[in-house]
């Protein structure tokens, strides 16, 4: 099956509140529509995990980024245009729906936001994933496909059967090329231009 028509089918399933489980820049991810806070919260069942941690979004590029952020900090649009491994910046201030809230495509779902308002986005350094986001027209959830405390997957071989099965679709696993195996960096970036470094 040809690239264009996995973006579709993997698009279509996420619209209609599924998860999909697909190859990132770094590893093996879940995914899902990220202003569907119902999704979202499959996806925390299925990896077992405390829903207040957050999550790590993809974005096709910054301008998606900016349609979900208050305001985005100048040093991340710097870091954004120097960086070539991937990275995840955590901006300050998303725009989210409040808990109980019904959809609303252009706030992201209250899930996936940290305690602080803050969020993980990452443009991905894989065609696929960006043209993914593209499609879908907004953020979606990339999370590692593993049962939370357990190692991560680096490639579709790794990956638990549970979590396999539990995919609503499985992108084609020669997709995976390009992927580095290993999770991002994660910076977040405050709006005085502050950096912590959360993982290197």
């Amino acid at each position: 099956m040809e690239e264009r028509q996995i973006i579709s089918e993997a698009t279509e399933v996420m619209k209609k509140g599924g998860v999909i489980l697909y190859p990132t820049d770094t590893v093996w991810g879940l995914g899902c529509d990220a202003t569907d806070p119902v999704a979202v919260a499959k996806i925390y069942a299925l990896k077992r995990r405390s829903d207040s941690k957050s999550l790590v979004l993809l974005a096709s590029d910054m301008d998606m980024i900016a349609k979900y952020i208050k305001e985005i900090p100048e040093m991340a649009e710097q870091l954004v245009e120097v960086n070539d491994s991937p990275m995840t910046i955590v901006y300050p201030g998303a725009y989210a729906a409040a808990e109980g809230e019904a959809q609303d495509t252009s706030r992201l779902a209250h899930n996936v936001v940290a305690e602080d308002g803050s969020v993980g986005i990452r443009i991905p350094m894989m065609d696929f994933c960006r043209n993914l986001a593209r499609r879908l027209g907004r953020p979606l959830v990339s999370t590692s496909a593993n049962i939370s405390g357990e190692p991560t997957p680096k490639s579709f071989k790794d990956i638990p059967q549970q979590i396999k099965d539990a995919a609503d679709y499985i992108v084609e696993p020669s997709l995976e090329k390009g992927a580095t195996g290993k999770s991002s960096s994660i910076i977040k970036v405050g709006l005085d231009s502050t950096i912590e470094i959360i993982r290197k």
